[in-house]
């Protein structure tokens, strides 16, 4: 199978070696296109379809997400690619959009394009959704704390707010998601990412399966083990080799 592809980044540099990267390790894609800015890829897909757009976020008077209405084929994958930046890769992670870093590792590459090429086969729209695109836009865009998360399913996305989330568990290689409303929501992402998401001053790794929302903590207890209670009267357990560190983050938080 074919892939066709156009590459959007306005530095030629950026351009050449993913073309180049393309062409040495993934033989079934095609660069049909390469542009260097928003209106030249728009003037491009006017003309042309394709399979697959490396967009590039960041650039010179207009950004990628506003060549995303003008991408007519729902089919056609965006895989958004950028430099390293620590709270653009939280935002990129809290978001159900295939993206890559800068410099380009070629495994991670060679993945993007093998999801590409499967959603074709299937004959499946693209999962860069609308509301995936809305809530990477507008995390990015506040530079603040995320607010946000983007939860992908097998019929399509969960959009939860953070500050609803009372505490994740790890559940193999998935989480589970607890939120105030009672409900539990599934996400296929191990413990590890939503502790590299949530790098906010309530978010706190209790346990080896648990992150904790302090603003959810009603009290902490050592007389019996190491446990907290939460605001609806859950309890969880607080592993001993944490708690030191617990303890800390309890007197810098509420001090």
């Amino acid at each position: 199978m074919t892939l066709t592809a156009l590459i959007v980044d306005d530095e030629e540099y950026s351009r050449k070696s993913l073309f180049f990267l393309l062409d040495d390790y993934c033989p079934a894609v095609e660069v049909t296109g390469l542009a260097k800015s928003v209106e030249e890829a728009r003037e491009f897909l006017f003309h042309n379809t394709v399979d697959i757009i490396f967009l590039d976020i960041a650039m010179p008077k207009q950004n990628g997400f506003e060549l995303l209405p003008h991408i007519e084929n729902n089919r056609t994958a965006v895989i958004f690619v950028t430099a390293y930046d620590q709270y653009a890769l939280r935002a990129l992670k809290a978001s159900a959009v295939d993206y890559l870093l800068k410099p380009i590792d070629i495994e991670e590459l060679k993945i993007a394009v093998t999801k590409a090429a499967e959603r074709k086969a299937q004959k499946r729209d693209d999962q860069t959704s609308t509301s995936a695109i809305n809530i990477l836009t507008e995390n990015l865009n506040e530079k603040k704390e995320l607010s946000k998360l983007t939860i992908q399913h097998t019929q399509g996305f969960h959009i939860v707010d953070i500050s609803d989330i009372m505490y994740i568990e790890a559940d193999s290689n998935y989480s589970a998601l607890y939120l105030k409303s009672n409900e539990k929501i599934v996400a296929s992402k191990p413990l590890k990412d939503f502790e590299e998401i949530l790098l906010t001053d309530n978010f706190v790794r209790i346990h080896k399966s648990i992150i904790l929302n302090l603003n959810y903590l009603k009290n902490y207890s050592t007389a019996n083990g190491f446990f907290v209670r939460l605001s609806n009267n859950k309890e969880l357990p607080v592993s001993r080799r944490r708690s030191a560190d617990f303890s800390d983050k309890l007197r810098e938080y509420f001090t």
